[in-house]
């Protein structure tokens, strides 16, 4: 036991050693590149294709040698013969983070998709989101509504959340699919700081803050807020409520908005109740039905991170397996 204590104490240092090779050979490509990140590009995947060939393989699989052989050719005869629907069902996938910086990518999407699909297409957005910034969510709800304007039909699934912005995202859609335990909702708006002017005032140190406009400063970090900044500060959440509570009204006008603008947050079952989703199902079930009237698309717009960042976090992949390969109990 002690050599193998010995061995893993030495592939340790030896992976330390390694490390700091890597850091400097790191730090060297990201000055030689100057850290110029790579060019976006717009990958569309063929999901039909892809599904199909997954069906045809189970079925051949389950059949015994000699029909196996006749199954395969007899799909490929059939393959050859067979045309993809007209219509087209295009699949976004959005998964928002707090200050919603994917909806960059999004905008990229759209512009894609309204640059070719016709009145017979459809999209369908596999939205994960727990919320974030009110002007992000409120430009990916516009991006969204920019292919409801374009005549089509947007279906909206949730799998795991789509809460506060990312409901305001959701109920665009003409249609909105929930998995059972997902969570929807939190039609609300909430916004929090730290203040710490009595630890400076204890320190004996002042804070000068000189402003124009009488509400160009309500609630401070620094400073000394009063109860009429409080009361500003409170009125424009409000305000802001009311806007997100009219946005929902406006695209699920049955909702009994006073009920569910609360920002409480509802599993999908609990949700189709209220009227919050039109569907209890998972994207991947409903896609599979669509699968023959639809050629699904999939079209993702992604930016090619550089080298340095690319070898960086395969490094610490690496140190991490490591790590845990030579700290592992076992009971």
């Amino acid at each position: 036991m002690e050599f193998l204590a010995d061995i893993g104490g030495f592939i340790i240092k030896a992976g330390v050693i390694v490390l700091a090779l890597v850091i400097v050979l790191g730090v060297v490509a990201q000055t030689a590149q100057k850290q110029k990140r790579g060019k976006g590009a717009l990958d569309v995947s063929d999901v039909s294709k892809e599904l199909n060939e997954m069906r045809d393989h189970l079925r051949i699989e389950l059949l015994d040698g000699k029909a196996q052989k006749k199954a395969q050719k007899a799909l490929k005869k059939a393959r050859k013969g067979e045309h993809n629907p007209e219509s087209k069902l295009f699949v976004i996938d959005f998964k928002g983070s707090v200050d919603a910086k994917e909806v960059d990518s999004l905008r990229r999407e759209v512009n894609a998709i309204v640059s070719i699909a016709t009145d017979q297409d459809e999209v369908l957005v596999r939205l994960e989101s727990g919320g974030g910034v009110v002007h992000g969510y409120g430009l990916g709800a516009a991006q969204l509504q920019r292919l409801t304007d374009h005549g089509l039909k947007v279906t909206i699934a949730v799998d795991k959340v789509a809460a506060s912005g990312g409901y305001m995202m959701a109920c665009v859609g003409q249609k909105i699919l929930s998995a059972p335990f997902a969570f929807i909702g939190s039609i609300g708006v909430v916004a929090q700081l730290p203040n710490v002017n009595k630890w400076l005032k204890n320190h004996d140190i002042d804070i000068e803050q000189i402003t124009a406009g009488e509400y160009k400063r309500t609630l401070t970090v620094l400073g000394e807020n009063t109860e009429e900044g409080r009361r500003k500060f409170k009125q424009d959440l409000e305000s802001i409520h009311a806007q997100f509570k009219a946005h929902v009204q406006r695209h699920r006008p049955a909702l009994d908005i006073e009920k569910v603008a609360t920002g409480e947050v509802w599993t999908g079952t609990e949700a189709l109740e209220l009227g919050l989703v039109d569907e209890v199902v998972t994207s991947d079930a409903w896609l599979l039905k669509q699968l023959d009237t639809h050629r699904i698309l999939k079209v993702e717009y992604s930016i090619k991170k550089p080298f340095s960042e690319r070898f960086a976090k395969g490094t610490a992949t690496l140190v991490n397996t490591l790590k845990s390969t030579f700290t592992r109990s076992d009971v």
